[in-house]
């Protein structure tokens, strides 16, 4: 009786499993560019993630295309000139085309400008990102002792442009502020999100909204940037 059992019971198990495994969404590993920086002065950090396990900076590319950078992932992660350093109350703004919607991935992945860059290049760096998706969705996110989302996985707004299918284009006009003791996400000329100061910057966050300011890329995206700039408010 305990044979029959063991066998009936190892026999549902090996249904069970494939079919819960099929129910998942596969994992999407990340793809190697050939090329690393192009644009002089530029530097770049890949995420600390398990998708990341493997990669390298250098399995991503950003380059001039034009008066446009290129970004071709690879790696999720972040560009940055150590020129560009914000501090006080400032907005910095760019426009982020995505040519070709999920032409090389299998669900939406973001793009966008981080600020508050400090300690980068090394494991203790903190930034905010606010990225755009282009199925109209957007992300705000810290990067610091852990990773801290700060509204959720990705937050639907009609501000935020769709793309029309796979392979359409999509374009995002991506602001990120500092105004007093508040940080907002504007995308295309409509303010997305808004996070009080005191939230974002303190023990396992921000060590500072001052800081070098950049671009985040997530992993296996193509996209061009223009436009990047800061100003003070």
């Amino acid at each position: 009786m305990r044979l029959v059992y063991g066998l009936t019971f190892a026999v549902a198990a090996a249904l069970v499993v494939p079919s819960a495994l099929s129910a998942q969404q596969p994992q999407e590993g990340n793809r190697k560019v050939a090329g690393g920086i192009m644009i002089p002065g530029w530097q770049g950090q890949i995420d600390d993630s398990k998708e990341n396990a493997g990669s390298k900076l250098e399995d991503a590319k950003l380059e001039m295309v034009g008066s446009a950078m290129k970004v071709t992932t690879g790696p999720a992660l972040v560009y940055w000139n150590p020129k560009n350093v914000a501090t006080g109350n400032y907005t910095v703004k760019a426009t982020f085309n995505e040519p070709q919607f999920q032409n090389v991935n299998t669900h939406p992945h973001p793009y966008g400008i981080f600020i508050g860059g400090n300690d980068l290049g090394t494991p203790n760096r903190t930034l905010l990102y606010c990225s755009a998706y282009g199925d109209g969705r957007f992300i705000t996110r810290i990067f610091g002792p852990a990773v801290v989302n700060l509204n959720g996985r990705g937050e639907a707004n009609p501000a935020i442009n769709k793309a029309p299918g796979i392979g359409q284009p999509v374009k995002q006009d991506i602001a990120v502020s500092v105004t007093g003791d508040s940080v907002t996400c504007s995308i295309n000329g409509t303010v997305v999100g808004t996070y009080a100061k005191a939230d974002v910057v303190g023990p396992g966050k921000l060590k500072s909204t001052d800081g070098i300011y950049g671009i985040r890329f997530a992993h296996n995206t193509d996209g061009t940037v223009s436009g990047l700039t800061m100003t003070k408010n």
